[in-house]
């Protein structure tokens, strides 16, 4: 039976279960790394945003913090 265990990794690689009375299980397993929160929801937004942000008036809006253009 398949089991989805959350762990913290320390610095030193050791693995910690989180939450109360969890043992990790002897024995074979597989790790999956996760990204740090944060910025997933920037990724995944960027496409649609960028429809927008691409567009010429946005430049135009924009132009004066461009002291150069």
């Amino acid at each position: 039976m398949l089991q989805t265990l959350e762990v913290e990794i320390d610095e030193q690689g050791r693995v910690h279960p989180i939450g109360e009375a969890v043992k990790l299980p002897a024995g074979p397993a597989l790790l999956t790394l996760l990204a740090p929160a944060g910025n997933e929801t920037a990724i995944l937004s960027e496409a649609a945003l960028a429809e927008d942000w691409l567009k010429p008036e946005e430049d135009e809006a924009w132009a004066y913090l461009q002291p150069g253009k």
